[in-house]
Order: structure tokens, then sequence, then C-alpha cells
């Protein structure tokens, strides 16, 4: 089995003192895709150090933002930042890693963290024109030989069962038929999967976001916004999905929790 897991870690030194290197060594997944790290690139790495993990990681410009990264078990033949759209090059939102398996075939495994938006703004606009060049580089990726995985914190609920309080939320960002769209597209034009999905039914959530703010996590009045979404032959060879969540709101470690994936591959 190949392991995989995303997780928004809202601050990786943040995360590191309230448990994320417990977790990463209780989940020993194989490969794990990182978003909001926040963090310079040389504290990145200081920080996994010794885990075992090599790691590919892109910071923003902006201190203190974005920042996303891919550590693996598997040493990295190649790695790229952005998606295609020099806008977004320096702002830490994409990064690919490519991997060869021990079958030979190539896994290239991306980690994203879309805007989160705030309808009718020019954050808005920067999370269409994001999603609008996701789109084309998931259809490249898609035409691609080998696997691809496009995982994180994607910053939209796609349907009414990813999000607890869909009906308070359709003219908010995270839930606006436009934003929900571009998935009907990745699930249905381009052809990949949710893998989450795929595996867990037609169920509400599982979620992966809660806010930290009133009893939103007690309630499990949550959103499904971290994904793993895969090309047709690696999605059949999902197995098993978990979401690590936290067993009280005092020992959570971030506002996401963390998504793993079983791959029999």
């Amino acid at each position: 089995m190949l392991r995989i897991s995303t997780v928004n870690v809202n601050g990786i030194r943040a995360a590191c003192r309230k448990g994320m290197q417990e977790w990463l060594e209780a989940r020993d997944a194989d490969i794990v895709t990182l978003q909001e790290v926040r963090a310079p690139d040389a504290i990145v790495h200081e920080i996994l150090e010794g885990t075992g993990y090599h790691v590919v990681h892109t910071e923003a410009a902006a201190k203190g933002r974005a920042g996303v990264a891919v550590i693996s078990r598997l040493e990295p033949t190649s790695h790229r930042v952005g998606n295609g759209d020099e806008y977004f090059d320096d702002t830490g939102r994409w990064i690919e890693s490519d991997l060869t398996l021990p079958d030979g075939s190539v896994l290239t495994v991306v980690s994203v963290y879309v805007h989160s938006g705030e309808a009718g703004t020019p954050k808005q606009e920067d999370k269409y024109r994001f999603l609008d060049q996701m789109s084309k580089r998931m259809a490249e990726l898609g035409g691609m030989d080998g696997h691809a995985l496009v995982t994180g914190d994607l910053n939209v609920a796609h349907t009414e069962l990813d999000i607890r309080n869909w009906k308070g939320n359709v003219k908010k960002s995270g839930f606006l038929p436009d934003e929900r769209a571009y998935f009907d597209r990745f699930f249905g034009d381009l052809g990949w999967y949710d893998v989450h999905r795929h595996l867990a039914g037609p169920v509400d959530g599982p979620y992966t976001w809660w806010s930290m703010r009133g009893q939103a996590f007690d309630n499990d009045t949550g959103w499904r916004i971290d994904y793993q979404l895969a090309t047709p032959e690696l999605a059949q060879a999902a197995r098993v999905a978990t979401v690590d969540r936290a067993a009280s709101w005092g020992e959570r470690w971030s506002d996401h929790a963390p998504l793993t994936i079983d791959y029999d591959l």
C-alpha cells in the first residue's frame, strides 16, 4: 500500500508545538502534502530534518502567508513550482513533485492551496483566475503518462454533502455556484476523481475543516474542503480513506484535519 496524507497545517511552527510531529510519526505516510506552511524554506527543512522525508517546498513572497510542500519517503526525480500562470509563481500555492514508484511508473503529486476568496472582491477574482489556471494544468497532467494526484486545501465545498450549513453559505465564497462549477468540470470533462467522495459514498462530510470559533468543532459543523483528486487508474487503486479528526477541540494542532488515503500500488 502507498499511504498519502494531505493537511493544511495552519503554520508549521505552531502545528509542531501542538502535536503535528507526533501525528506525522504515528501516521507513517509515504507521502504527505502540506498547505499554509507559513515559514521560510530553511526553517521548513530544519523542522523536518531527521524525519526520513525528502522535502520540496515553496514559500510565499508575502511573509507568514500560504506556502505548500510535498514530503516523501521516495526521493523526487524533479519538482516544479507554480501552475503555469506567472502571476502565482511566488504566492506559495502550487508545487509538483515527481516520484518513481517501485513498479517504475511515475506519480506526480501536487500540493495546492487555493485562495479562500471573498465574494464580490478582488480576492475572489484572484481565486477564479487561479481555478482557471488550475483547470488548464489538470488537463495537462491528466494527459501525461503515469499517475497524477492533486491534493490540498481547495477552499471549495463541491456539493451540499460537503458542508453542514450549506443553506447559509450559498452566497459566500467557498460554496458559490461558479466555484462549484469548476469541480463539476474536474470530475466531468477532465475525468478526474474525488477519491475521498468515491470511497465515502453519498454521506454528509466527512468534514475536514471546522472554525476555531464557537462550537463548530464540537457540533461537527464543518466543511469538506481538503481533497485528493486522482487520475482514473490511480483512483481505482484507492482502498481506504481516513480523516484524522482530533479527539477534542483542545487536542487540535490545526483547524483542518489530515485526510489520509491508502492506494494499492
